[in-house]
């Protein structure tokens, strides 16, 4: 894996969000629509491919990192307007979610 210089690093801009819904995308098994709190910034509508893993109602109040300055892309008709960071994606293929390890607001920086 390459390195990168900590001025690319510092151009992230992950911060943590509060998953206000979540629902799963029609005709899809592994895509959910989030809908996350990134306070001063807003809600932001997030589709993540955590279906298989997760369900809805598992997910809403759960507070995740999310990468916020990804150029935002369509994924089946839906806009998503960031990332949320897991781990284990290599491992077996299911993603397990970051959690904080206290409550943060909504919005906070990871630094």
């Amino acid at each position: 894996m390459p390195t990168i210089d900590y001025e690319y690093f510092a151009k992230l801009d992950i911060r943590v969000g509060l998953i206000k819904s979540a629902e799963r995308v029609v005709g899809s098994s592994k895509l959910i629509r989030l809908v996350i709190d990134l306070g001063a910034l807003g809600d932001r509508q997030i589709i993540a491919g955590i279906g298989e893993v997760y369900s809805p109602d598992e997910l809403v109040g759960r507070r995740v990192p999310v990468l916020t300055n990804i150029k935002p892309k369509k994924i089946m008709g839906l806009i998503s307007q960031g990332m949320i960071l897991a781990a284990g994606c290599e491992d077996d293929g299911k993603p397990v979610l970051l959690l904080p390890e206290k409550e943060v607001s909504p919005g906070s920086k990871v630094c």
